[in-house]
């Protein structure tokens, strides 16, 4: 019963006035009350002298059951045997009979409140056997904070039904047993034959091995196809082996440091950080695919990667049924109680763009993190408390009770393909070494240690247990440990044999007709022109609005502004082109996904890819209905998360390639929020693991007066983590050429990163404008020279990308300088040197090269490019920008506008003058002013 609000009458009269209502008609009082006075009458009818008269005393003392009933419920977790190594902490109040005013002279008298628990009326000594057993032993189940009264009723029918005592066949028993013993002799096996190599073992954990195993034949059986599992190191090398069936050999190979080649463009990774994927077929015969996810020394932070993978393959691999696959994350008790990111992906589970139908949460629960104590690493009762912001059921399990482990993740697995939420299990358990295993955990811990030095390992426990049950031979355990410790030592043998593991990367899945790239194929951009006819006629679809609806009038006026630029102008800005990128691409079968804060509309109120009706909440997608043969357009505002959504949108990248995967950042310098999954994922991945990914970041950058949290999205730390060839930088200064790099990412055979420095002014800037033959004829260019002055005339050559462009532009207009040229690098990295240096060679009477840019001098793409061009022939190249500086920019308007006109003076070498600081102060109103 999920409303007990009747539990609290404290008068025999109360009580019997809602029974006197009740037999009236039994459909006037809560639910609660009906099924508690059908038991009473029905004890009474039954054995009239196995119960007391109906009198209110005696309702009082049925309450007093049902109070007792529903502690059990709502706080058994607080009393059970789930801590394998020491005593659990005391809570009060106690589920003691005093507390629920009984006592033990009541233990033998019969009350119909046992109706609630499935055993008719029964004596309170077995009421409370039952409650003891079903919610005080191995499982500790945290659910009542549950809402919905449906699935409190599933939830303890499922539990009270067999009082969370698992009932396995003699076969499924062997093969707890067999996995059980996988778990443990590979560990032991690793601990002796690669002495004091880092391995984080499972050791203490090992009854995780044969709930994976269970929980995908389980899933298996009620319609899952494929898991998608995260986990830190911890016990990582174990579920390589022994459920992602990675071969012992290769392994062992990596012990041995086969796995390296010279000729291998690739830096690699520790072995407990790398991914797998593999099929699997279960006892009943069903194929089930698993993908384990690479992941960084980072904890936590591959939750979002998982989940973006996982929704990844749902909408491209399963038609949106999220019953077919299902994520896993496997999480330790520190990192799932300390780390943010947690959060961020949980407050995902329920969000349209984002969920996955749930996830099954796992928790290593070694009650200490690298060296601190629980109780110092949180203040919540428990590490997985944070399953209460969703509503998520969670089971404390022993880590030692390998049945009741098993039990609880077969129960976990159903309870979410029947209510697609998230469900957590705690399994309680211990690290049987340190941190890693030449780590001393005594230093901190020195009682902790010391029972675990003596305590059996969960192998050892559950043979035992079986041995009792007359379920197996003692001879028998040990041969199965023999035998399988002779199959891991020929394994290690046929490692040794080997010279190298290392195999040249060769996709497949929905990568299959993809390659890895190489440096050729970046010195010319591929063709990424539209043809006339198909870029007017969707530049009108997508600017025009349907008849009949009544929108507001500003975007019926920005949406004519639209259409004139598609039917008569012929020129289009920075919205138009952006838009008209993703139609053309939705219009040759690319699905295209964009997610961020505010990304409907925009940041600064420019894109306006859904718009909503005047006087309702219905909504309007131009980009939706371009045709009824186009792919899928997907917008979504995300809540407000850069660390968990930009890992989301980089895991559903890396699942599918042939899909527009962007993120935007509200402002480019909030990106820093999500650095983890920059530094650890895009700029690495395919180093260290061989992972492509054609993930977009829409970085808002510029300087125009806003202060130091809103004008640089940060160039230079991007540029510290290019190299071999790992992603695209570019700072475009038209539509146009913005237009032909989003294309550029799907013209190409490989797929790479591609960060975008996109503006604010310019959105709005009335020459930031591109013509129709820019988007008809060509391809994206990294630069674009000065078509304004005569080649023999210049002798200063400004290098320079991004806005400060439009600012230089102006004053050479206005100066008539035909003496400057001015040259823009529209592509970072990699870097076109090569082109550049053929410019500058066509000023043969320039005396100089300057890079210019808004940024601090420490800042910006200067520091890259100084260290890049120091053997070309911008060894020379000097630089123009803002003083080096701790803070990105100035908070003060007048001083933004001083420094801004001192660049613009300084590149011409004129004297700073009231026209500089006008231009300067030009971009600040175009800026739409959100913070």
């Amino acid at each position: 019963m999920d409303n007990l609000s009747y539990l609290n009458g404290e008068s025999a009269d109360y009580v019997d006035s809602i029974y006197q209502t009740y037999k009236q008609d039994p459909n006037a009082v809560e639910f609660g009350w009906q099924k508690f006075f059908e038991g009473f009458d029905f004890g009474r009818g039954a054995d009239a002298s196995a119960v007391s008269e109906g009198t209110p005393e005696q309702f009082l003392k049925e309450v007093n059951v049902l109070n007792l009933i529903n502690g059990y419920r709502q706080r058994g977790h607080l009393f059970t045997q789930t801590n394998p190594v020491r005593e659990r902490r005391h809570h009060l109040p106690t589920l003691d009979l005093e507390n629920f005013k009984l006592s033990d002279a009541d233990l033998d008298t019969v009350f119909n409140a046992g109706v609630q628990i499935g055993i008719g009326a029964a004596k309170l000594s077995d009421i409370v056997a039952f409650l003891k057993k079903t919610y005080c032993r191995s499982i500790g189940a945290e659910y009542k904070f549950v809402r919905n009264p449906e699935v409190l009723g599933w939830i303890e029918h499922k539990m009270e039904s067999v009082q969370n005592t698992p009932n396995f066949s003699i076969d499924e028993k062997r093969r707890i047993l067999k996995k059980l013993n996988e778990a443990v002799s590979f560990e032991n096996f690793l601990g002796t034959k690669f002495l004091g190599q880092k391995r984080f073992s499972l050791e203490g954990a090992e009854a995780l091995i044969p709930a994976l195993d269970s929980v995908i034949e389980k899933g298996a059986a009620i319609g899952i196809e494929e898991f998608v599992i995260g986990m830190a190191h911890r016990g990582r090398l174990n579920v390589l082996a022994n459920i992602m069936q990675k071969t012992y050999k290769d392994i062992f190979a990596e012990f041995e440091g086969k796995g390296y080649s010279a000729d291998s463009p690739f830096g690699g990774d520790v072995k407990y950080h790398l991914g797998y994927s593999t099929d699997v077929t279960t006892n009943d015969g069903k194929n089930v695919h698993l993908s384990l996810c690479p992941n960084p020394s980072h904890l936590e932070t591959v939750n979002g990667v998982v989940e973006g993978m996982t929704r990844s393959k749902i909408d491209f691999k399963y038609g949106g049924d999220n019953s077919r696959i299902a994520p896993i994350l496997i999480h330790g008790d520190a990192s799932v109680a300390g780390q943010g990111i947690v959060y961020e992906v949980i407050q995902m589970a329920g969000l349209d763009g984002y969920k996955t139908g749930g996830t099954i949460h796992l928790v290593i629960n070694n009650q200490v993190g690298f060296t601190t104590n629980y109780k110092d690493g949180r203040t919540s009762t428990y590490c997985t408390d944070i399953a209460k912001v969703t509503l998520s059921p969670v089971f404390h399990v022993n880590g030692d009770d390998v049945e009741a482990l098993v039990y609880a993740i077969n129960l976990a697995m159903e309870y979410r393909q029947k209510y697609k939420n998230d469900v957590f299990i705690d399994i309680l358990c211990y690290r049987r070494f340190g941190h890693n295993e030449a780590d001393e955990p005594k230093f901190t811990q020195p009682v902790l240690y010391k029972l675990i030095e003596k305590h059996a390992n969960p192998r050892d426990i559950y043979i035992k247990q079986l041995i009792g049950e007359g379920k197996l031979e003692a001879s028998l355990a040990k041969e199965l440990e023999a035998e399988f410790r002779g199959i891991l030592q020929e394994r290690l043998n046929e490692a040794k044999e080997l010279t190298s593991t290392y195999r040249d990367v060769k996709f497949a899945g929905a990568w299959a007709d993809l390659r890895l790239a190489n440096a050729d194929d970046f010195k010319v951009s591929p063709d990424t022109s539209v043809k006339k006819t198909t870029l007017l006629e969707i530049a009108k679809r997508i600017s025009t609005l349907p008849e009949g609806k009544k929108f507001f009038k500003k975007i019926e006026k920005l949406f004519a502004e639209r259409n004139k630029m598609a039917v008569s102008t012929h020129v289009f800005d920075w919205a138009m082109g952006e838009q008209m990128a993703y139609a053309t691409l939705l219009s040759e079968g690319k699905r295209v996904r964009l997610s961020g804060q505010d990304v409907k509309r925009g940041t600064f109120s420019h894109r306006h890819a859904v718009v909503t009706l005047e006087d309702s909440e219905e909504e309007y997608t131009p980009l939706s209905n371009l045709s009824d043969q186009q792919a899928p357009f997907d917008v979504y505002n995300s809540h407000l998360s850069e660390y968990g959504v930009l890992g989301f949108e980089y895991g559903y990248a890396m699942a599918n390639p042939n899909a527009l995967t962007i993120w935007e950042a509200q402002f480019g310098d909030f990106f820093n929020g999500a650095q983890i999954v920059v530094d650890q994922y895009i700029a690495s991945a395919e180093t260290k693991w061989q992972r492509a990914n054609g993930l977009v970041m829409l970085l808002p950058h510029g300087y125009e007066g806003q202060g130091p949290e809103h004008s640089s999205a940060r160039i230079e730390r991007f540029m510290e983590l290019c190299a071999d060839y790992n992603m695209q930088v570019t700072n475009c200064t038209t539509p146009a050429n913005f237009f032909h790099a989003i294309r550029r990412q799907f013209k190409r055979e490989f797929r790479k990163p591609l960060v975008v420095f996109t503006p604010k002014s310019l959105l709005r800037h009335p020459a930031c404008v591109s013509k129709l033959e820019e988007f008809t004829e060509g391809k994206f260019r990294e630069v674009i020279d000065d078509t304004n002055v005569k080649a023999a005339e210049v002798k200063r050559v400004l290098f320079c990308s991004g806005k400060i462009y439009y600012e230089l532009l102006e004053k050479q207009q206005k100066d008539n300088n035909h003496a400057v040229a001015i040259v823009r690098v529209e592509q970072l990295y990699p870097t076109p040197l090569d082109q550049m240096e053929t410019i500058y060679k066509r000023y043969k009477n320039a005396k100089e090269a300057i890079w210019v840019q808004e940024e601090p001098e420490n800042m910006g793409a200067w520091p890259y490019l100084l260290r890049k061009t120091r053997k070309t022939a911008f060894s020379a190249m000097e630089v123009i920008s803002r003083k080096e500086s701790s803070s990105t920019a100035s908070g003060f308007a007048k001083q933004h506008a001083d420094q801004q006109a001192y660049i613009l003076a300084k590149s011409f070498e004129t004297p700073v003058t009231e026209e500089e600081k006008k231009i300067a102060k030009k971009s600040v109103s175009k800026v739409y002013n959100v913070d």
